[in-house]
């Protein structure tokens, strides 16, 4: 499938809205007690993305969703500053959020969650991930502790939740439980007085508004018309969402990354050392020369991904795979361009070191990298074993 004129002209004004509105306010001072944009600040350009046309752009003014191939290019344009996805309305949860909204909810919750969102002027939550301390979920979803009952025609939801990424300031929630029939998710508004913030963790990473909060769900009466789908199968539902999700933040990151190599490029074209530019010592070059090299094959196996999800497939697999394979390979990225400009490159003078921050602890969002290998030696030994049989 062949990316149509209509989406890389918008991509192509995507780029530069990033570029030339967003760029100037990396420094913009109104960051919260974390480091993360403030609201007023996401709302100021927002606004600016509504008004350039570049607002939610992976998503058609119908409603319906982009192919996955397309919203690579999209979201990898949006992605060359943290700030630019917040911007543009393409950043997580959001974004996967509205696709599991659109994909699962019925009709009535997409008419009355869906326009806020893909305008832009509501924040959501995706409240999954559970503290360890209490034997809850996290990369292993079946660990789920939080409960759901029926009460008459609402449902009781009971729990603590940790790590919830946007919670303060979000006003639309979706909350996964389980009940006897097994795992629900309901769409929540929020604030409720029934979900209390225990706290928010100072993290490594600072690009999210409402941080990533800890939770104590004590008697969330949520009405039964507003579970996402069947009782039981949110487990189904998480992977609808999961595997997108996964490769969207890739997206994001290979922009990030793709404007911090600019960066360490333009330093070592300009800094000497030792007689010559930077880029001439073979120590730097060549850092620069593998990033090139990564970055290729990062855009690469992000489109093969997205050409398999295209089809209908979930992608399990090959979703796992492309997180791996781009996550450790941004890394060596984002670590190659602070190293190429020394003590520059560990200041916050430009993103550079933001990107190195936010990319580390992308080899844990939505799956450590380990947790993904497993996953898929365990494939790899039941397809031998079918081969033996």
């Amino acid at each position: 499938m062949t990316i149509s004129a209509e989406v890389l002209d918008l991509a192509d004004r995507v780029e530069a809205f990033v570029r030339e509105v967003v760029f100037p306010h990396e420094h913009d001072p109104r960051r919260d007690a974390h480091g993360a944009p403030t609201d007023a600040l996401v709302q100021e350009l927002r606004d600016k993305a509504r008004a350039a046309g570049v607002l939610t752009p992976h998503i058609r003014p119908d409603g319906s969703h982009r192919s996955q191939r397309e919203t690579a290019v999209l979201l990898t344009r949006s992605g060359l500053t943290p700030l630019g996805s917040l911007a543009c309305n393409t950043n997580a949860p959001d974004e996967g959020n509205m696709y599991l909204i659109a994909h699962v909810g019925s009709p009535e919750l997409k008419a009355r969650f869906l326009p806020q969102m893909h305008d832009g002027r509501a924040r959501s939550a995706f409240l999954m991930t559970e503290p360890w301390e209490d034997g809850g979920a996290g990369a292993d979803p079946s660990m789920l502790k939080t409960t759901c009952r029926r009460d008459g025609n609402h449902w009781v939801v009971n729990g603590r939740k940790c790590f919830i990424t946007g919670f303060e300031g979000a006003t639309i929630g979706i909350v996964m439980a389980r009940a006897e029939e097994g795992a629900c998710m309901f769409l929540v508004d929020l604030p409720d007085p029934a979900i209390r913030i225990e706290h928010i963790p100072n993290t490594i990473d600072s690009s999210m508004p409402g941080g990533h909060a800890t939770l104590a769900i004590e008697n969330l009466r949520i009405p039964a018309d507003q579970m996402l789908g069947k009782a039981g199968e949110g487990f189904k539902y998480a992977q609808v969402r999961l595997s997108p999700a996964r490769l969207s933040h890739c997206m994001r990151w290979l922009g990030a990354c793709q404007r911090a190599q600019e960066i360490a490029t333009d330093y070592a074209c300009r800094r000497e050392a030792f007689g010559k530019v930077l880029i001439d010592h073979e120590g730097v070059g060549f850092k620069l020369a593998e990033n090139k090299i990564l970055l290729q094959q990062c855009e690469l196996m992000i489109d093969w991904c997205a050409g398999v999800l295209d089809t209908g497939d979930l992608g399990t697999v090959e979703s796992s795979m492309t997180k791996v394979a781009v996550s450790e390979a941004l890394m060596t990225v984002a670590d190659n361009c602070v190293q190429v400009m020394g003590g520059t490159g560990v200041t916050g003078k430009t993103i550079v070191e933001t990107v190195f921050r936010e990319i580390r602890a992308f080899r844990i969002y939505d799956g450590p990298t380990e947790v993904h290998k497993w996953s898929l030696a365990k494939k790899i030994k039941r397809d031998w074993k079918t081969a033996q049989a």
